[in-house]
């Protein structure tokens, strides 16, 4: 399923983009190019990668100089090799000139995003487990950020502390809950439970397998593996595939597992071979390099 990207909800990046790179205007140029020259830019990849913010160029140009015309070659999510065409733009060699570094900042970024999720897809082709982000991306990107892990093939956690609950480590040590006592985080996602409703989905972090019956007696619908080994976390998955099959199929829900915690392209096929549900990376995000690509006036 091809990712969808709302424009609107970038609208605000997008200006206060602009705002911040040409201010009032592209002093540079306007000393050196004339008023009604005309160019042509062409983008070019500098390295093999998959594409992603096209439809983010073509609203960028749109903003800058609305008789800018840009023209994709490929879409979103297409599999590029180095020296390929990706797009062209013609009009106003001020707009263009203007324009530039900030198209390429939301194309580079994005398909490097895109290209780095990819690659993680690629290595747990044929298991049953989804990549997904995490919540480390750059502050005011994440919108377009996820959007690039779609594109790569990949699946969104949550959007944010408002849409999920997940009760990680810190929350139980201000708590001052024993992870190690059976028993002794029960109540609290059953307190989230109560006070939430059935509409929000409740995720849990353990970092122990003793846990994972807690876990499941308490009615969670995500386990995340925090750092855990994989072995550990094929045990664990088999004690929630064990306890799914004494329950009432027809009206619970299936229990999602997760394993998280310094997973990277050498190690993310052990994890998924453990049946995982999905692994979440926040590498994709926060360590993803840019792809290498050029705007060149012909």
């Amino acid at each position: 399923m091809q990712a969808t990207l709302d424009i609107d909800k970038i609208s605000d990046i997008v200006q206060s983009a602009i705002k911040e790179d040409i201010g009032k205007g592209d002093i540079t140029s306007e000393i050196f190019i004339q008023r009604d020259s005309k160019s042509e830019g062409i983008f070019i990849a500098k390295e093999d990668g998959i594409v992603a913010g096209l439809p983010v160029a073509r609203y960028v140009f749109s903003q800058i100089d609305k008789n800018l015309i840009f023209t994709s070659n490929i879409e979103d999510g297409s599999r590029i090799n180095k020296d390929t065409t990706i797009a062209n733009v013609k009009g106003s060699t001020l707009s263009i000139l203007s324009a530039e570094r900030l198209v390429l900042n939301f194309l580079q970024r994005l398909s490097g995003i895109a290209t780095l999720t990819n690659r993680f897809v690629e290595k747990v082709k044929g298991h049953k487990t989804q990549i997904m982000d995490t919540r480390k991306t750059t502050p005011a990107w994440r919108y377009l950020e996820r959007y690039a892990v779609r594109v790569g093939g990949g699946v969104n956690h949550r959007m944010g502390l408002y849409d999920q609950i997940l009760i990680k480590d810190n929350h139980l040590k201000i708590m001052r809950v024993d992870r190690k006592k059976n028993g002794s985080f029960t109540e609290l996602i059953r307190k989230a439970r109560e006070q939430t409703g059935n509409g929000v989905l409740i995720e849990v972090e353990i970092e122990d397998i003793i846990n994972v019956k807690d876990a499941l007696d308490a009615g969670v619908d995500i386990i995340m593996f925090d750092n855990m080994e994989p072995s550990k976390i094929s045990e664990a998955v088999n004690m929630v595939r064990a306890y799914e099959k004494v329950r009432d199929t027809a009206t619970d829900k299936a229990i999602l597992t997760e394993a998280s915690g310094n997973i990277t392209l050498e190690n993310v096929e052990a994890y998924a071979q453990t049946g995982v549900n999905r692994i979440s990376i926040g590498a994709i995000t926060h360590s993803a390099k840019s792809l290498d690509i050029s705007l060149e006036i012909v």
